[in-house]
């Protein structure tokens, strides 16, 4: 007769050893490690399932949630959209280089100078209300390459070149100042010294930081100065000479970045001043200069576009974020080059504008920023 086999297989105690009462005896839970659990087929009931099927989405999700959506067929999810930059409606003119300030949704455009032939000098003032594009009260000292600061119903124009960016024409830096007040220009007190290329950061049209630029054809400043609404006060000096420089933030808590020739190459050094002195911190990724656009607090910033280091200087499309320690790269342009500033005063990235065009492009670009955002997504395979 045959012999009888007894299978001690899978046949285990809780301690690890061989039981050999039965033939049919289970693994013990406690001796299953996770690890060692593969090729599963099927849940427990008890589990339930592994993605829930819903006949709506959830009204309140959790980042990082997803489900089946069975009125809709569709696999969802619960993250962060990509942030970019859109497309807004166009400057109605060819200008740029001027002075720029406000908000997403109450934008303001000035002075500069527009395209096209000898490029002269413009003293008309456009508005931006988040949609459109409106006229404004002109201006009564025509300048470009010059500094803007606070909003729209409260800005401050100051610095800036009178030569209409013509070879025939000898360089003629200034010290005009003007106020806005969301609907007239006021000439008030001019500079203590004549300037072309400043930058200013400030809130409101008396409360205002001006600082680097300088006097053809070196360029060299490290000035700084602050305006209370009537009278300049001179202040501590940056640490690095720059022209065509980028500002952001308030009087007492403003950021400065990059520069451009000819005081020297591109560069895209920062630095942060605290009401009384500058100090260097973290610098941009990349080098930039020429009427790029800035803005937001010193804790939230962004600078994008310009003109990059090399001869001759390339149109850069990049933009960037600073969170007051360090920087980090944002979505690109749509349009690589001067973009002409926006000093936006938003305290959120979502609501930046870059809201001046190339002087050189008509009609000029107008740009959106909107940050990534938690949204409800449709899950796809491609």
């Amino acid at each position: 007769m045959g012999t009888i086999k007894r299978t001690f297989a899978n046949s285990l105690t809780g301690t690890g050893k061989l039981s050999a009462t039965n033939l049919d005896s289970n693994i013990p839970a406690n001796n299953i490690a996770d690890a060692s659990v593969t090729n599963v087929s099927a849940l427990s009931p008890s589990l339930g399932s592994a993605i829930p099927s819903v006949a709506s989405d959830p009204p309140s999700p959790t980042l990082g949630d997803i489900w089946y959506n069975s009125s809709t067929g569709k696999l969802k999810n619960y993250g962060f959209t990509a942030a970019a930059f859109s497309a807004g409606v166009n400057i109605p003119i060819n200008k740029g280089r001027g002075a720029t300030c406000g908000t997403k949704a109450a934008a303001l455009l000035s002075h500069g100078n527009v395209g096209g032939g000898p490029q002269p000098l413009d003293n008309q003032t456009l508005e931006y209300n988040g949609t459109t594009w409106g006229t404004g009260g002109n201006s009564n000292s025509p300048r470009r390459v010059m500094a803007g600061a606070g909003v729209q119903t409260s800005a401050l124009a100051f610095s800036g070149s009178l030569n209409p960016n013509n070879p025939g024409f000898p360089p003629a830096d200034s010290n005009k100042n003007e106020s806005y007040n969301g609907t007239s220009w006021t000439n008030e007190t001019g500079m203590p010294y004549n300037s072309g290329g400043s930058s200013g950061a400030g809130t409101s049209e008396t409360a205002i930081l001006g600082f680097g630029g300088g006097v053809a054809p070196t360029y060299t400043s490290t000035n700084t100065i602050s305006w209370n609404g009537s009278s300049w006060t001179a202040e501590n000096a940056m640490n690095t000479a720059s022209y065509a420089l980028g500002g952001a933030g308030s009087q007492t808590a403003a950021l400065k970045v990059g520069r451009y020739g000819p005081v020297g190459p591109d560069t895209n050094q920062a630095e942060e001043y605290d009401g009384t002195s500058w100090t260097n911190v973290t610098a941009a990724s990349n080098a930039r200069g020429n009427n790029f656009a800035t803005g937001g607090p010193q804790t939230s910033a962004f600078s994008a576009g310009g003109k990059g280091p090399g001869s001759p200087s390339p149109n850069i499309a990049d933009a960037e974020s600073y969170d007051g320690t360090s920087w980090a790269a944002m979505a690109t342009l749509a349009n690589a080059g001067e973009r002409g500033g926006s000093n936006s005063t938003d305290s959120s990235p979502s609501a930046y504008i870059i809201g001046a065009s190339p002087y050189n492009t008509s009609p000029g670009p107008t740009e959106e920023f909107t940050a990534a955002t938690a949204a409800v997504k449709t899950v796809t395979t491609s």
